[in-house]
This record gives C-alpha cells, structure tokens and sequence, in this order.
C-alpha cells in the first residue's frame, strides 16, 4: 500500500542493566527502499527488533501500519521445516491437492481462498532467487546457508508485506546470489527498510538512512550519493575547523595584547599620578578607575576566546570519526618477474570430494599481482587459500615457493593473543624495531596514546582488524603474499574503507577471497580467477552492483 510507514516519536531503549541504547529518537519511513548504516554496535540490528515488535522501547512511541514482514541476520529456522512450510503456504498446498483428488469438501476453498495460482508464483520467486526445481517437501536441513538465506527471502516476498525489514540479507551469498537478490528487491515498492555493509545492495537502495549517536539522518539516493554528501559533510568540516582554528588564535592574540596595553595604561596612568601630586584619595580613585576599565576589556577579550574555543569543539564533534589508514610499506615490495608461487596439476580432497577434476588446478603468482578469487560457495577457494598458504598439502601435484613470507588474514582475525596489548603483539610481530618506531606505525592505524596499550581482547570489530592489519603487515619479515579470505565480513563500512586503505598501502602481490564487488574495484585488482566445478579459469571483472 503507498501509505504504508514506519513512524516513530521520542524512542528511548536500554538493556536490562540499564545500558542505553537509543534516547529520543525521532524518524518515519514511507513508501520505498531505505538503506540503514552505522558502525557495528550502533544499534542497527536493535532498531529492527523494535520495529518487528521483538523488542519493546523503554520510552516513546513506534507505529508501523500495515502488515511486516521481517527477515533476522540469523535465521530461526527449524531443520525438520519443509520448503512448503517455511514459505507459509503449506496448508495452501495440501488444499489445493486435496481439491484436485476430488475432494470438495468447503473447508479447502476457505484456505485456498484466492490463491489458486500459489505454486506458480510460488516458483516464480523461487526461480527469480536462484532456486528452481525445489521440492516443496525438501527439509531444511538439506540446504546450504546461501539456499535457505534466499527461501527466506523469497518466503518474505512472496507474501508481499507492507513493510518489510532485512538484516544482512546478503551474509552467506554468493556474488551470483547477490545479483538475483538485487534484482528481486528492486520488483518491491511497498516499505523496505534493510541493514547492510553491502554497498553495491545500498547503492539499490532509494534513500540512506544513517543512525549516529542521538538522531537518525536521512540522505535521499543511492549509497554513491550518501558518499558523496559525507563527504561534502567532512570537507565543510575540516573548512570550519581550520577557521575556528584561526579565529581562537586570533582572539587569544588580541587578548594578550589587550593584557599588555591595559598593563602599560596603569603603569603609564601611575607615573603621571605620582608627578602631577593630586591629592591620594583622589589619585587612588582613578587607579580604581584605570583597573576596572581594563578588567571590563579583559573579560570582554576572554568571553571571545571562550566562545571561540567553543566553536572549534563544535566544528570538531561535526567532522566523522571514519579516518584512514595512511602508511609506507616499502618492505613489502615485490620485483615484477618474481614468481611467489607456482602449483600445476593441484587436486584436494575434501571429505569424498574432490575439489579440483580433470588434471588438477594451476595457478602462478608472480610479482606483486592483485588476484581477486571468486566462485560460488563450496567451490574451494578456502581449500585453494590453504594449498597457496602451504597449511594444506595436495593429494596430488605439485607446489613451489618462492621463500618470501605468505601471510594469511581470515575473517575471524584471530591472529592476536586477546590477553597481550595491542603494542605488544605488534612487538612479538616487528622484534628489530624500536619502540619509537613501533609507536609511529601503530599511530598510523589509528592505535594513539592508551589505545594502543589495550589489552586485544578487549577491541571492537574494527579496531581488532587494524590491530591485524598493522601485525601482518609491518611484519618481519614483511609478508610478500597476502592471503585473504572474505577479509570484510562482519566488518562495518568505516572498517572496509580502512581495511582498503591498508591494502592501497600494500606493495605484495595477494589473492583475495571476497564476494563484495564494490571492495574488489577499490584495492586495485588486476586478475581475476573463478573456481567453479571444479574448474580454475580467468575472467574478467565481473559487472558491478
């Protein structure tokens, strides 16, 4: 329905321990797609919650008109469920086969009401999302995550709410995934209100929706405009910090100078007071006079410095705190006609498969080349990872390195001993240099001051993945061949923009595992490779969002 909308006023929540989470915030949602943003512990998933009634505010209202559907980041769904009953329309099914045996009976045309057509739009969506020919007795169980992430998606879109809210939807899937789910989204025009770090989804998106702390902000387009105004956003920003700057240092120039002038008045002012001998209680009265003058022209020179400092801490609470990772990695520069790695005729076993067929895998590294490893779930591009990495041996074939150090960054990031400080892992990593140098590099990635002497077990998502980032690559030795394996899952948008900054950094050659596109195009990925049935072929990029 075109009026349908999510309207909140004053929503206030917070754990049971009284941890805050939102306070009077204030936002409504109309008709179209809205992509919803903010780092990782924001609130995002908390918000959906709310909006589906799973949770209930603490303070305000929240309204939502129409019928919702709501799609979790991790799905409830029971392994003995079937397809039918997932997609809600199981006792529609056994209706409609029950009518077509002949039985007449009132009660099925009740539940069939006017869905005759179930099955065919049934598959329709089924189809449209990458799954056709599905039984609709098939157990969920016997999916794979990717498959029961689209059914309960298509589950969604087939009983077509008012308003609909999606977290992570493309967690699990892969790029050909990604793609049908793109496509399918944008048939929606009802309410649709998603959370996603995926920004090629986002940029299918109508409006962005940003929560930060206090206010939700909204900004009309695509995620390529939202960009594109945060980053107006930031340079106004910066602009008014450099004149708040500028201006506090100008009025505490003026009030030092309105200090020496009223200085030289009084002492000017005694002199005179003493050689003309006026009487002492007149004398003493314009003394009184003099100081109170300059004292009124003190104050007046210090509330402008005050209200000037004020103005620079509000140009600086305005500018984000999204900084990038800005380093030299010279140390890890790889000659063009090195070779790191060379495997022919590669095959691996996983469990009574074989991941590579007919004569086996190839694949050469050589110099510092950007390789961006795609292919669907399943196919192998971990077991391949490993193979490169040497924690893998093949069961047949062979390989060769080149002797420079592979490092390796999976997606858990659990390279850090969680008990040790930031600072110290970085000094188990790079022992020759020095503390100094050390402190430098680390401040590059954003560990300044106490933060760098956290304990790693105590680090947001994204603060533990700068913490790797400067551990592997500032190594000694410095890592030649950078493995990474779906580098920016569970990462939030600032932590990918950082995450590519590094890598911009990075003068190696990688293979990266990823089905995010948008992340592909920015660390400058110059080959691409696809394992799919167990074949390793070159491409080209794939098209984007």
């Amino acid at each position: 329905m075109s009026d349908a909308s999510v309207v909140c006023t004053g929503l206030s929540f917070s754990w049971p321990d009284d941890t805050p989470v939102f306070a009077d915030l204030s936002f409504a949602f109309g008709a179209g797609r809205t992509g919803l943003v903010a780092p990782n512990g924001s609130g995002k998933t908390t918000l959906l919650k709310l909006i589906a009634g799973e949770l209930r505010p603490t303070g305000g209202t929240l309204t939502v008109s129409g019928t919702l559907g709501y799609l979790p980041q991790s799905l409830p769904l029971t392994a003995g469920l079937t397809v039918a009953e997932v997609l809600g329309i199981d006792a529609i099914v056994r209706a409609l086969d029950a009518v077509e045996s002949g039985d007449a009976a009132e009660e099925h045309f009740t539940v069939i009401g006017d869905d005759w057509d179930i099955e065919e739009r049934t598959r329709a969506h089924l189809d449209r999302l990458g799954l056709p020919g599905l039984a609709l007795d098939r157990r969920i169980g016997t999916l794979s995550g990717g498959q029961a992430v689209c059914l309960g998606i298509a589950a969604q879109l087939l009983k077509n709410p008012d308003v609909l809210l999606l977290d992570e939807p493309t967690n699990n899937l892969d790029l050909d995934a990604r793609h049908r789910l793109y496509d399918a989204l944008e048939g929606f025009t009802n309410c649709l209100l998603l959370v996603s770090h995926d920004r090629a989804l986002l940029d299918r998106m109508e409006s962005i929706a940003e929560l930060a702390p206090g206010e939700l902000r909204m900004y009309g387009g695509t995620f390529t405009a939202y960009e594109e105004a945060v980053r107006a956003e930031r340079e106004t920003a910066e602009k008014n910090i450099r004149n708040a700057e500028a201006e506090l240092k100008r009025e505490k120039r003026e009030l030092q100078q309105a200090r020496e002038r009223a200085e030289r008045r009084a002492s000017n002012a005694a002199r005179n007071l003493k050689s003309a001998g006026l009487p002492r209680i007149f004398a003493g009265n314009m003394k009184r006079g003099a100081q109170e003058a300059a004292g009124r022209a003190g104050r007046t020179h210090t509330d402008r410095v005050t209200e000037a400092r004020s103005r620079l801490d509000e140009a600086g609470r305005a500018l984000r705190d999204d900084e990038r990772i800005t380093v030299d990695l010279p140390e890890t520069d790889v000659p063009a006609g090195r070779t790191l790695f060379h495997g022919e005729n590669l095959k691996a076993r996983l469990g009574d498969r074989t991941l590579f067929t007919g004569d086996g895998a190839d694949l050469t590294v050589r110099g510092p080349e950007r390789i961006a490893l795609t292919g669907p779930n399943g196919a192998g591009k971990t077991t391949l990872l490993r193979l490169v990495g040497g924690d893998l041996t093949p069961d047949s074939g062979r390989t060769r390195h080149a002797g420079g150090r592979i490092a390796y960054l999976s997606q858990r990031l659990d390279l850090l001993d969680p008990d040790r400080t930031v600072a110290e892992n970085f000094a188990d990593a790079a022992p020759h240099r020095t503390h100094a140098e050390r402190m430098n590099l680390l401040a590059r990635f954003l560990f300044r001051g106490a933060r760098a002497h956290l304990p790693a077990g105590v680090l947001s998502g994204g603060e533990r993945l700068r913490a790797t980032l400067a551990c592997v690559l500032c190594a000694e030795p410095a890592p030649q061949l950078l493995l990474l394996d779906e580098p920016t899952n569970n990462l939030d948008l600032v932590s990918v923009g950082q995450l590519e900054s590094a890598l911009a950094s990075y003068r190696g050659a990688f293979i990266v595992v990823s089905h995010d596109e948008r992340f592909l195009a920015r660390i400058g990925v110059n080959r691409w490779l696809r394992l799919a049935d167990g074949e390793l072929t070159a491409t080209g990029a794939p098209r984007e969002g």
